[in-house]
């Protein structure tokens, strides 16, 4: 049966005003006692936290020093993936990562370096999951292997995507539903690109499995900056790396040119009757035009230029090998085209088919006062006349070294010989004088080149070089020297 409150007993004692106070300070106790515990128990979780962010801080500051101390030892990029992934698993506490850089054309993702406990970051072909079954280091050797096409898995996505991603279960992400390559581990994983510069250069995976717990939003924004921090580094390192190899690579070719410079001339030749003058202007550190002077006894006396074609370290190679095979054949021998065919028939077999060597070869007799000259393919050399102030063309007939193996080589390359009186000149050279460019892109020309001997030739050999090469300074004024460029002046002596 119901009661009303107002037809309640209630104990006289129990409405004494001193009983209701001490009851109400009574509930009042409890009620602040329990919010004592809840403030100590919030204060707990909040000084965790605290803790917890504190040594989040602390293990992103020893990353970023580690990070930096590597950086200035230039660490090979295994390395300094291995740092960095190692770093950042500790940071946000994963269980494992990875760093793939584009290769390949940047048509796959290569594996840098996987961390020992890495969760799979990739589909697993049927196949290999069979092997794996009885081998578990087929699994491995397959992940550590693996070329992943950008295109594909998490790693593509991401790639793609071009920002950090949070994929909180791996095996349903969309971009594994591929009937042959699966993926069945319950896995959640942090993914941010490595871009330095507006480049691509790689994907960075920590991963945790899931029973372990999921990442936390404040996982994902430390992780965003450690990323951040590393396509800096991976960057920078390869900066650093690509100027250091470009530095020795600076230095071996300037020894290289050094030797070549050794291979030239170092003097000119003391020839009875004649004054010979020579210069080589490389383009580049290597150049792939040759002079030399041979004494070949018997008062004669060997006198080359060639022009190999292209230019750089392969044209200084083949250079070097024209040097020493000229050198080797031409003694003992006293026509031009038989000593142009026996060069010919050591080189042909080691040139490639994109590469050929123009070249001529005269003989000086000091006792006849004659030039014979046989051409390999290479511009006809300058005669002046000095009695009628004429320029002629020397043209013998030949083919370039490295074009044929030898029939049709010897049997067009053929010898001219020149009778050369007081005051006469030779001028051989490369098509670099020639092929020379103004601002225009207008050519030096045979005709400028002819005219400029010939206004020289009067003045000596010496007088010969330099006229040409201040003709050609004041043709292509500050442009680019675009090919080697290589001069030999003969005169005939009073």
């Amino acid at each position: 049966m119901f009661i009303p409150v107002s037809e309640m007993s209630i104990p006289h004692e129990m409405l004494d005003p001193r009983t209701i106070a001490i009851g109400v300070c009574l509930i009042m106790l409890l009620i602040l006692a329990q919010a004592l515990r809840n403030q100590r128990r919030r204060n707990r979780i909040i000084r965790k936290r605290f803790r917890d962010l504190e040594g989040e801080e602390q293990r992103m500051f020893s990353f970023l020093h580690d990070l930096g101390l590597a950086i200035e030892n230039e660490p090979s990029p295994s390395v300094l993936s291995r740092i960095i992934v190692d770093g950042i698993d500790k940071v946000v506490s994963a269980h494992g990562g990875a760093v793939y850089f584009l290769g390949a054309g940047n048509a796959f993702l290569l594996p840098s370096y996987i961390s020992e406990n890495c969760p799979p970051l990739i589909g697993i072909p049927v196949e290999v999951r069979k092997k794996a079954a009885r081998d578990p280091r087929a699994l491995e050797s397959h992940i550590r292997l693996s070329r992943v096409p950008v295109d594909e898995g998490i790693l593509g996505h991401c790639l793609a995507a071009g920002v950090p991603i949070h994929v909180e279960d791996v095996k349903n992400h969309s971009s594994f539903r591929d009937a042959f390559t699966g993926y069945t581990d319950n896995v959640s994983a942090l993914l941010s690109p490595l871009r330095h510069a507006g480049k691509d250069l790689g994907v960075l995976v920590v991963a945790r499995r899931r029973e372990d717990g999921a990442f936390t939003n404040n996982d994902f924004a430390v992780f965003r900056s450690a990323a951040e921090q590393a396509s800096f580094s991976i960057g920078n390192a390869r900066l650093h790396r690509e100027a250091h190899e470009k530095r020795s690579m600076e230095n071996e070719l300037q020894n290289a040119r050094e030797v070549q410079r050794i291979l030239l001339p170092q003097a000119e030749p003391v020839v009875a009757g004649f004054r010979i003058s020579g210069t080589n202007l490389p383009a580049r550190i290597i150049s792939g035009d040759y002079y030399d002077y041979i004494d070949l006894g018997d008062r004669k006396f060997g006198i080359a230029i060639a022009d190999v074609s292209g230019k750089g370290v392969p044209a200084g190679l083949l250079m070097a090998m024209c040097r020493s095979a000229l050198r080797s054949v031409a003694p003992g021998r006293k026509s031009p085209s038989e000593v142009l065919a026996a060069v010919n028939r050591q080189l042909f077999p080691d040139i490639r088919e994109d590469m050929f060597i123009s070249m001529a070869y005269g003989i000086l007799d000091e006792e006849t006062g004659s030039l014979t000259i046989a051409r390999a393919g290479h511009d006809p050399a300058l005669l002046f006349r000095r009695e009628s102030g004429k320029v002629e063309l020397l043209r013998s007939p030949g083919l370039a070294l490295g074009v044929d193996g030898g029939s049709v080589f010897e049997r067009v390359t053929k010898d001219q010989q020149v009778d050369l009186l007081v005051g006469d000149c030779v001028l051989f050279y490369t098509d670099g004088v020639r092929e020379a460019l103004d601002s225009t892109e207008e050519e030096f020309g045979m005709e400028r080149m002819s005219e400029c001997f010939r206004m020289a030739a009067p003045l000596g050999s010496e007088a010969i070089l330099t006229r040409m090469q201040e003709e050609l300074r004041q043709f292509t004024g500050e442009g680019p020297q675009m090919d080697d460029i290589t001069l030999v002046a003969i005169e005939k002596k009073l």
